[in-house]
């Protein structure tokens, strides 16, 4: 087999990074950054690429078994621009939001993916391959539970691009997300003093959330959050309107279910005591923890990608636990491995950056993690 090229597949990840870069693509509206993604594999010669109900792009690499193993990574980030975001290259860095989280990811793969044609390589094991919708925030993961909805009991094995090159993701955050909205009379801030005020019943529901003991089980961790406040009309006006988001996440079901109770309860209390007040709680994001995923399954395959990650970067590697697409196959017990292949910082931030070099470092770990599954 000819030997891998790590200079020229790396040089096209990065162009095919500012490429998609220049692609807003939040989640949900990732229909562009899937449209390039499509028409760059067809030029290449994945004929059977395609863009299914959840705005995943799919395409696959057959070879001798029925069922496949999936390569993917996410086209969504976290930011809600329409708007190119700023991209700035120096050689060394390049700064853009959402460049890390998952743009590179998604790159690599499209550039290994050219090596594979230009070898005419036939794998032994099956591929799929997905450029997947929805990993972030509120999309909730709706591109990888298609995924598994389409590919049902054929994807025994799932790799997924995403995170710096020191770590993995092998245990699965769960994690329930409301939106509290609340409606109430409302009024003039003197004129009607008195008055319910929509504001001050979300400060209650937030005071008796932060008043929660979170349940405390040997190797898990269990938190809960008030991401968002909104609402009301003017300093002088008895707010009529307010919502806020809220979360609680653990990577044990049973602890998942613990606090399921609690903000139940909470949810209830706040209704009892303000009767006037008009609350509607709505379940907006669902993520499921960790199954039974075998223990020995697990630990082997985790093992492999540790060594290789070690191998290709010369340094530690640690394994975490993570809400990412890996939540869908570990919550039916099903392996799945998060692979870190760059190196950053800022994630979730404006000022997010990836340096360049530690690029050529996640196409060899691909390539060798790719050649090792699918011999």
């Amino acid at each position: 087999m000819k030997k891998f090229d790590t200079q020229k597949y790396y040089d096209l990840a990065m162009h095919l990074t500012q490429e998609l870069c220049k692609i807003p693509a939040p989640s949900g509206l990732e229909d562009a950054r899937a449209e390039y993604i499509k028409n760059y594999l067809h030029k290449i010669g994945y004929a059977n690429a395609y863009i299914d109900s959840a705005k995943n792009v799919i395409w696959d690499l057959k070879g001798n078994t029925d069922d496949y193993v999936l390569f993917m990574a996410h086209t969504d980030t976290v930011f809600p621009d329409l708007q190119p975001l700023p991209y700035i290259d120096d050689g060394e860095i390049i700064r853009c939001p959402g460049v890390c989280d998952d743009t590179v990811c998604v790159a690599i793969i499209l550039a290994y993916c050219q090596y594979l044609k230009d070898i005419n390589y036939k794998p032994n094991q099956s591929i799929l391959f997905s450029a997947n919708a929805c990993e972030e925030g509120l999309g909730d993961l709706k591109g990888v539970k298609q995924i598994y909805k389409d590919f049902a009991n054929k994807i025994p094995l799932m790799f997924t691009l995403d995170g710096g090159y020191n770590h993995i993701v092998n245990k699965s955050v769960g994690s329930h997300r409301y939106k509290i909205s609340v409606k109430t009379q409302g009024g003039h801030s003197y004129g009607a003093f008195g008055r319910l005020n929509a504001i001050q019943v979300l400060a209650s529901i937030v005071e008796n959330i932060y008043q929660i003991e979170v349940p405390k089980k040997e190797g898990s961790k269990t938190t809960y959050n008030v991401g968002t406040i909104s609402g009301g009309t003017s300093v002088n006006t008895i707010a009529q309107c307010a919502e806020m988001l809220c979360e609680y996440r653990s990577d044990d079901n049973d602890c998942l279910n613990i606090m399921q109770e609690k903000f139940s309860q909470i949810f209830e209390k706040a209704k009892e005591q303000f009767a006037n007040a008009e609350i509607e709680i709505t379940l907006v994001g669902n993520r499921p923890a960790m199954g039974k995923v075998d223990k020995e399954k697990l630990d082997k395959i985790s093992k492999l990608v540790m060594d290789i990650q070690s191998k290709n970067t010369g340094g530690e590697v640690k394994a975490s636990s993570g809400s990412t697409d890996c939540n869908i196959p570990h919550s039916l017990g099903l392996p799945a491995i998060c692979v870190g292949v760059y190196k950053g910082a800022g994630v979730h931030t404006r000022e997010e950056y990836l340096e360049k070099d530690s690029v050529k470092i996640g196409v060899n770990i691909l390539n060798d993690l790719f050649m090792e599954i699918s011999k």
